[in-house]
This record gives structure tokens, sequence and C-alpha cells, in this order.
């Protein structure tokens, strides 16, 4: 499998032990940084993450950071992205089964190295159920549609009034 991984300074560490296990594992994997822990700002990174992910150059995509927070935030603001935080097995499974998640984010501060790798592994083996999930896949698509069709008003960051 062809992997994306990317990661503030918080997450730099558990980044390159994440990506020896993928590699030893016989995934590709595409590493975009960061290559240290001089401190850098998470979101430009898993945006990349996600958008390679969702232009194909990656089968999945993993962003790692402190808590793991904004960098699932981060990489759900790229239209066609679905990135789960994950904590455990539970999650990384029902992420993948039920929401067809194709990016994993994850909290260096928050799991330890080798439940890291046992998430990342449920999170990579587990298939999307399809059936009655595809339907939200499918809402889920169409808000990020109707959002990107919203007009703000100049410097507000919200929609003009109504008229």
């Amino acid at each position: 499998m062809r992997i994306v991984i990317g990661s503030d300074h918080a997450g730099f560490v558990l980044k390159n032990l994440v990506t020896q296990h993928l590699e030893d594992g016989g995934h590709e994997v595409t590493d975009i940084g960061t290559h240290s822990e001089v401190p850098v700002d998470y979101p430009p990174i898993c945006a990349d993450v996600a958008r390679r992910v969702v232009r194909g150059e990656g089968t999945m995509g993993i962003v790692i950071g402190g808590s793991g927070q904004g960098e699932a935030m981060s990489a759900n603001k790229v239209h066609g992205a679905r990135a789960a935080l994950c904590h455990d097995e539970y999650t990384a499974r029902f992420a993948r089964r039920h929401n067809d998640a194709n990016v994993l984010s994850l909290g260096a501060r928050v799991v330890a190295v080798e439940l890291a790798f046992d998430i990342l592994d449920v999170f990579l083996q587990t298939g999307f159920d399809g059936g009655r999930h595809v339907a939200r896949i499918e809402e889920l698509a169409d808000i990020e549609i109707e959002e990107a069709r919203r007009v703000d008003a100049p410097g507000t960051g919200s929609p003009p009034p109504n008229p």
C-alpha cells in the first residue's frame, strides 16, 4: 500500500517510528515532513497529506501531532479527505468500516508507540463495509460541495446577511 505521512514537531519521533513500521510491513511511504523537532505549524503539512491522498498519490494518509486533534481538523478541510482521530483499535476499525476514513490521525502525546502500531495496523487492514454507510459518505461529500459554494462576506468568514 502507498502511504503518505506527515507530522508536526510533536509527532516527529512517532512519525519516524511509524514510517519504519510501515516500511518493515512492505508499504511504500512518502514522508512529507516535518524532518526535525524544530517547532512548525501543522495545518499545511496535514492538508498536504490529505490532498495527496485525495489525488491518488497515496492509498491512505497518516498525520501525527501532539494530540492529533488539530491534525485531523486540518486534513478534514480538504474535500474528499475523511480523517479520523483514533486512540484505540475500536475507533480505527470503525473509522474504516463505517466512515471509509482515508487519513489516520494519531496523537504522539496520547498513544504509546506499540498502541500506535496496533491502531495503524487495524486501520490499514480494515475495509469499508459499504451498504447503508455509502449514503452517509455521499452526504459528507454533499456537505463539502454545499460549503464550497458558500460566498463569504469579505473579511468576516461568514455568509453575507439576507437582503
